[in-house]
C-alpha cells in the first residue's frame, strides 16, 4: 500500500469519485454533486482559498484507490482562535486499519511540517461547511449538506489515536407539534411589546438582502466554537450558489423595530431527490427529477426541509428569537409540503437551543462527532 498526494486532473477525478467504490452496500448515502464538489475544492474559485491553504491524498493498494483524506490549515481560524490547527476531511476508507491509520498519519505529517500542533476532523475545510462523522442515526439518508459514513469509520478513528472533540446534534419536528398555551401566549406578548416581525427574503432585492443577512451572520456565530467569520466574497459566493435551490419562503428574516435582528435558513431535502443515484454524475432522468422537486409544480413534493442556519445578533439574544423562528417554520412548513423539519446541526453544549428544541417536542435523531489528536513532533 502507498500514500499519494493528489496532483493531476486525473487524480482529483479519482479523488472525488472514490466514494462510488465504498458505498455500494449503504442505500441510505445520497452522492454530493459532482459538479458541486468540484467547485468547492478549486482553489482557483472557491474564496475560502484565499485565506487557506490544502492537500489532498489517496491511498493505492494494488493500484487500486482504497482511501482518501483532504486537510486544510485555514490561517483565519489559526488567528482568530490562536491555536495551531489543521482540519481533515473529505475521508473515505475501506474498511482496512491499514488505509485509514496511513492516510490520518500521512495528513498529519503534513500539517506537522508546518508547524500546526492539533488535528481535527472530520471536517470539510471549515465549519461553515460540513462537519461531523454520524454516530448514531444510520437508517436515515442525510439531509442536504450533512454526512454520511459508513459505521466502521468511527472505530478506524479511534484506533489511529484519536479522541473525541465535539458532538453536533440533529433534531427533527414533526407538523403534528403543538406548542403549549403558555408559551404561545408568551411568543404573541414578546413580539408586541418587542415590535417583532417576522418576513420572507425578498428575492426582487437579493443583494440588498445578502448584505443584512451577511451581517447578522458574523456577529451571530461569533463567539461559537469552531467559528470563523466569511469574508464578504466567500458569504456571497455562497449565497449565489443556494439562489439556486432556495426557497424564498424558507428563509426568514426577523426584525426589532425595523432592524434586522435574526434570520434563518431552511433548504428543501433535495436529497430525497438525488436518492438512489450511484455517482454524483445523474442520469438526464436524475436531473429532471432534481429539478422538477426543486422548480417544477411538484416542488413541494420532497416531504421534509432542514433548517441549516439560524444566528441572532448578540443584543437581541435576550428574547427568545430561536424559538420564534422555529415557530414559523412549524406555521409555513407544512403548507409548502414541508410536514417535517430537521434542525442540524446543534453543539451539544448550546443548552439553551438544545432546551428549546427538547420543550418544542423535537426528537433527536441523529448525532455526528468531531475527532481531534495532539501533534508532537
Amino acid at each position: 500500500m502507498r500514500i499519494e498526494a493528489v496532483v493531476t486532473s486525473e487524480d482529483w477525478k479519482t479523488f472525488i469519485r472514490l466514494p462510488e467504490k465504498i458505498y455500494k452496500e449503504f442505500p441510505n448515502y445520497v452522492f454530493p454533486l459532482e459538479i458541486a464538489l468540484k467547485d468547492q475544492l478549486d482553489n482557483t474559485k472557491n474564496p475560502f482559498f484565499e485565506h487557506a491553504e490544502m492537500a489532498a491524498f489517496l491511498a493505492y493498494s494494488d493500484d487500486k484507490a482504497v482511501g482518501r483524506i483532504l486537510v486544510v490549515i485555514d490561517a483565519a481560524h489559526c488567528k482568530l482562535h490562536q491555536e495551531k490547527a489543521a482540519f481533515w476531511g473529505y475521508f473515505e476508507s475501506h474498511n482496512r486499519q491499514e488505509v485509514a491509520h496511513a492516510l490520518l498519519e500521512r495528513g498529519e505529517q503534513w500539517a506537522l511540517a508546518r508547524g500546526m500542533t492539533v488535528f481535527r476532523g472530520p471536517i470539510q475545510l471549515s465549519t461553515n461547511n460540513e462537519c461531523g462523522l454520524l454516530v448514531e442515526g444510520f437508517d436515515d439518508t442525510p439531509t442536504p449538506m450533512m454526512t454520511y459514513n459508513p459505521p466502521y469509520y468511527e472505530n478506524l478513528i479511534l484506533s489511529s489515536g484519536f479522541t473525541k472533540a465535539k458532538d453536533l446534534y440533529a433534531w427533527e419536528v414533526h407538523k403534528e407539534f403543538r406548542f403549549s398555551d403558555r408559551l404561545t401566549s408568551h411568543a404573541k406578548k414578546t413580539i408586541k411589546d418587542e415590535g417583532i416581525r417576522f418576513r420572507a427574503i425578498n428575492m426582487k432585492n437579493y443583494e440588498q438582502e445578502v448584505d443584512r443577512l451577511l451581517e447578522i451572520y458574523n456577529d451571530a456565530w461569533e463567539q461559537n466554537w469552531g467559528f470563523v467569520p466569511m469574508t464578504e466574497t466567500e458569504f456571497r459566493h455562497t449565497a449565489k450558489d443556494l439562489k439556486l435551490v432556495l426557497n424564498p419562503n424558507l428563509l426568514f428574516i426577523a426584525e426589532v423595530k425595523g432592524e434586522p435582528a435574526a434570520f434563518s435558513l431552511a433548504l428543501p431535502d433535495f436529497n430525497r431527490a438525488l436518492k438512489g443515484n450511484t455517482s454524483g454524475r445523474p442520469s438526464l432522468w436524475g436531473w429532471l427529477r432534481l429539478l422538477w422537486a426543486l422548480k417544477g409544480p411538484g416542488k413541494y413534493t420532497l416531504g421534509r426541509c432542514r433548517i441549516v442556519t439560524l444566528g441572532i445578533k448578540q443584543k437581541f439574544r435576550n428574547l427568545g428569537l430561536g424559538p420564534l423562528l422555529y415557530a414559523s417554520y412549524h406555521k409555513i412548513g407544512p403548507k409548502l409540503g414541508y410536514p417535517i423539519g430537521e434542525c442540524s446541526w446543534i453543539l451539544e453544549d448550546n443548552l439553551a437551543m438544545n432546551r428549546a428544541l427538547s420543550d418544542m417536542g423535537a426528537k433527536k435523531t441523529k448525532v455526528y462527532r468531531v475527532f481531534e489528536k495532539s501533534l508532537t513532533c
